[in-house]
């Protein structure tokens, strides 16, 4: 099992991409600006913004997730509510702007944060005050805001689904995190680092990292990590094989084969359709022959690269059409050297 690349925040990676978000991290850390932190879902907005709050100040980290705030309940899971402020109100509650005094609010998927909410979270930044439901008296809370979404925030803003002003107090820094397609150097590092945390001495077979490798990963790393898990789940031995691949890393292995087996076979019939070459292409041949004489094996040699090219690199769908298994194949590339 390769070793996995990680550093004191606990983010795993070596992609050019994820060393400059190390870095940012590093610098915005010590200050209490506002951070704004965007990618797709999965990318580990979570993990980052703990990081910055874990490199700076001591004090409490509390999340909140904007996308579970529903309801007439939602400015009291906030701001808090005094006993009676409604029915059920049995007792006083602190709010979880309260809770953050002193240290880091995290704003999970901020974008979904209606905007009456919007407006008063804003005043909130604005005045450090705010003041729990059914109460009179104004309270204050000081903390550090990280924010994360998986929107556009600025679309949203031309839109008029988020505020303006809002915006640009939150925006003071962005990060921005890269889908895992664009940063492909971590995938070895994160399928070692999850095979570490939930594997018991499992490693993947060189056709399941490489399969690995070609999924888009809509899902990001949150995906590959539920992918090691369900292949850890259901395999009990110390290899795991592409059978053990859970459906849509199957499907996309068999919709890229179905794709380049198509390609190949138009390739192919547009090459037996070529004209033999010219005699003055092959001058020292013997007259009457139509093509050089090759021996069997730079035959065969050019026959793989060709079948190699022709799959885009897919080493299943060349042994399929060179007719031989995939571990000939291997042996084959490995005996005539040939690093494709």
């Amino acid at each position: 099992m390769r070793i996995c690349e990680s550093n004191p925040f606990g983010i795993v990676g070596r992609s050019a991409k994820t060393q400059q978000v190390l870095q940012n991290i590093e610098k915005v850390a010590l200050g209490r600006w506002p951070v704004l932190v965007l990618g797709e879902t999965g990318t580990g907005k979570d993990l980052v913004a703990r990081s910055i709050h874990g490199a700076g100040a001591p004090g409490p980290f509390v999340t909140i997730d904007c996308s579970s705030l529903v309801g007439p309940l939602m400015e009291s899971e906030l701001f808090g509510h005094t006993r009676g402020a409604f029915t059920g109100a049995v007792g006083s509650k602190l709010g979880l702007i309260e809770m953050a005094n002193g240290g880091t609010a995290f704003f999970d998927e901020i974008g979904e944060l209606p905007l009456d909410m919007q407006a008063k979270l804003l005043r909130v930044l604005q005045e450090k005050e705010f003041r729990p439901v059914g109460s009179l008296q104004q309270r204050r809370s000081d903390f550090r805001i990280v924010a994360a979404t998986n929107r556009d925030l600025a679309k949203e803003v031309d839109r008029g689904t988020f505020r303006r002003d809002l915006y640009y107090r939150l925006n003071v820094v962005s990060l921005r995190l890269a889908p895992l397609r664009e940063r492909t150097d971590d995938l070895d590092p994160l399928i070692d680092h999850f095979l570490s945390m939930y594997g018991n001495s499992h490693e993947v077979s060189g056709e399941v990292r490489d399969a690995l490798h070609a999924y888009e990963w809509p899902g990001n790393v949150r995906e590959l990590e539920n992918c090691i898990q369900q292949m850890v789940a259901i395999n009990t031995g110390p290899v795991l094989h592409q059978h053990d691949l859970p459906s849509p890393v199957q499907n996309s292995i068999h919709a890229r084969r179905a794709h380049s087996m198509a390609a190949a076979a138009v390739a192919v019939g547009s090459t037996v359709m070529m004209k033999p070459p010219a005699r003055a292409e092959f001058p020292d041949r013997p007259a009457g022959h139509d093509v050089p004489v090759l021996p069997l094996i730079e035959m065969e040699r050019r026959a793989i690269l060709r079948a190699l090219e022709y799959t885009n690199g897919d080493r299943g769908v060349a042994a399929h059409l060179l007719g031989i298994g995939r571990t000939t194949l291997y042996r084959k590339l490995k005996e005539y050297q040939m690093a494709v």
